[in-house]
């Protein structure tokens, strides 16, 4: 009888301490599920909007602006015309989405693409590209400037030609709309870098300590997507704490970024998650990841690379990203480049709306993107 009394205050107090510990789990899950429903409706939101601002402040236009009738396509093969594309680099999957989009509206409306260029984003190397390519005479360039500056006095002198320039996301300082250059085409960064933000925030629960690795150049578009990143988990997710940042300026953007993220989980051991500024920087932390043995860092991005998206089909690292749809961008560029050499005036900047991807739609999102069905690699690694 002695013993009855401890006993029956040890259950007591076990059965409090249960108790607790299922308080305490049943709040943990509420508040992810909060965060969770709070990040599903801010994405919802954003769907078809357009956040950003065009490089000079101008107010976005729709890519529907850039249509053309019957009688003006008809109109454009008649002029037997010619373009160019003047990349800054090349060869991953925004890029060669890019220039598929552009040739493949360019034959539609018999323009014949007679150069495309790599710049190796270096500004020295695409201003002698943009050189070699005037002595071809295209009717169209369509170009995205490695550097506003650097690269200025070259698409200034294009301009005073006759040929048409429509830019990719970024103009060169000093060249003015309906001027010197037709429009520029962009999506929407801002709103990419605010979808990346509401994934982490999902993939994070709402709370932990977190690194940023920027692109660290003066490029408009990049500088987008922190900024829209930084001011959406700053603003909305007060118990994520951003700890670090770093930047890359390439062209190893993969190996810079791997570097980077390397140094931010040995100093913050635990981190819980880190934010790429694009997909191929992403490549590089979800290295640096695996080396250090942190299968559960959460990993946010832009644009819908391959290996980022077999991640996120895998529901490995990759927790979500805002993708742009560079292919429609392609096909926009052209039919701009159609318009301006019809004489027809076109809006200063238009933009496209910014895609979220995570696990659940990373296949449907891949045709979106893309134009064409997931390479079987990826579908083979989709987990359901």
């Amino acid at each position: 009888m002695k013993y009855k009394l401890p006993l029956v205050v040890l259950a007591t107090a076990l059965a409090l301490t249960a108790t607790g510990c299922s308080s305490s789990t049943t709040a943990t899950s509420t508040q992810d599920a909060g965060v969770s429903e709070k990040a599903d409706a801010a994405l919802a939101k954003i769907k078809g909007q357009v956040l950003s601002k065009g490089p000079n402040g101008e107010e976005p236009s729709p890519a529907s602006v850039a249509e053309l009738s019957e009688e003006d396509i008809s109109k454009v093969k008649a002029l037997g015309a010619t373009a160019a594309i003047v990349m800054h680099y090349g060869g991953n999957d925004w890029a060669n989405a890019q220039t598929a989009g552009l040739k493949s509206e360019f034959a539609r409306l018999g323009i014949k693409v007679i150069a495309t260029t790599d710049a190796n984003f270096k500004p020295d190397k695409q201003v002698s590209d943009l050189e070699t390519v005037m002595i071809q005479n295209p009717d169209v360039i369509v170009s995205i400037p490695t550097d506003p500056v650097a690269t200025a006095s070259a698409y200034k002198k294009a301009a005073s030609t006759g040929a048409k320039l429509v830019f990719m996301d970024n103009v060169p300082q000093g060249l003015t709309a309906g001027k010197d250059y037709v429009s520029v085409v962009s999506a929407d960064n801002f709103g990419n870098g605010v979808v990346s933000a509401h994934q982490m925030a999902k993939g994070l629960g709402g709370k932990g300590d977190i690194g940023v690795i920027f692109h660290e150049a003066d490029f408009f578009v990049t500088k987008q997507r922190y900024q829209g990143f930084k001011e959406t988990i700053t603003k909305e997710y007060p118990g994520i704490k951003l700890i670090e940042e770093k930047g890359i300026a390439g062209p190893d953007f993969a190996g810079d970024a791997q570097s980077a993220a390397n140094a931010m989980l040995s100093k913050h051991p635990n981190l819980a998650g880190i934010w790429a500024v694009w997909d191929v920087p992403a490549e590089g932390v979800m290295a640096a990841a695996r080396a250090a043995g942190r299968t559960d860092l959460k990993i946010a991005t832009q644009d819908l690379g391959k290996n980022v998206a077999i991640a996120m089909a895998k529901n490995e690292l990759v927790v979500g990203l805002g993708a742009q749809v560079p292919f429609d961008q392609g096909v926009t560029e052209a039919r701009l480049g159609a318009l301006a050499l019809l004489g027809k005036s076109t809006p200063a900047y238009v933009a496209l709306s910014a895609l979220p991807v995570d696990h659940s739609n990373v296949l449907e999102a891949w045709k979106q993107v893309y134009h064409e069905d997931a390479p079987k690699d990826l579908q083979d690694s989709y987990k359901k």
